[in-house]
């Protein structure tokens, strides 16, 4: 019998074993992976997907927030109130609209302001955005944030849940922070 004249006859020929990877190795995923020119675009269409699979759910839920919320409108304002029967006072009305999804937040405007994630800055605003007003930096108040720097509220007595501006006005100058919540945004 004559030698192998090539690597591939001498591969073919063999019939010894191919070499095992070590049992402890790690599987590879699109989040363990190692990214090579072939395998990167694939890990970011992964990416892709997952947040695409994701945005619907919190696009929707926003977009219910925003309905139940309108529907509001013209509700009367009333201390300690949180039903639509009875009125609404601020921290009322926000957790009205919120329990209606599925997410219950603290009775007072305050306390909601330790609810979900900072927002940096009035510029990252996103509708469904709670947005909290003061005096010297103590909060006393909680609209939601419907976009193009305006906000639903139930302001005080005598008036009726409405929307007012985010950027001029009474409301521009009490603004103290945001915070966004699991419906995305």
């Amino acid at each position: 019998m004559n030698p192998p004249t090539s690597t591939t006859e001498a591969t073919t020929s063999s019939a010894s074993p191919q070499p095992s990877l070590p049992a402890d190795l790690p599987a590879l995923t699109a989040t363990n992976s190692i990214a090579t020119p072939d395998t990167a675009p694939l890990a970011a269409q992964l990416a892709a997907l997952q947040q695409a699979k994701d945005a619907p759910a919190n696009t929707s839920l926003v977009k219910t927030v925003l309905q139940r919320a309108f529907s509001l409108l013209g509700t009367p304002y009333r201390w300690g109130g949180n039903s639509p029967d009875s009125g609404f006072d601020c921290s009322g009305l926000v957790g009205y609209v919120f329990r209606t999804i599925g997410i219950d937040l603290p009775r007072v405007s305050r306390a909601m302001a330790d609810e979900g994630t900072k927002v940096a800055s009035r510029d990252a605003l996103a509708e469904g955005d709670l947005v909290f007003f003061g005096r010297r930096g103590h909060i006393d108040h909680v609209g939601i944030y419907i976009g193009e720097g305006k906000f639903l509220h139930a302001p005080r007595t005598g008036r009726d849940v409405t929307v007012s501006s985010l950027t001029s006005g009474y409301w521009a100058q009490k603004y103290l922070e945001a915070r966004r919540l699991a419906t995305g945004g």
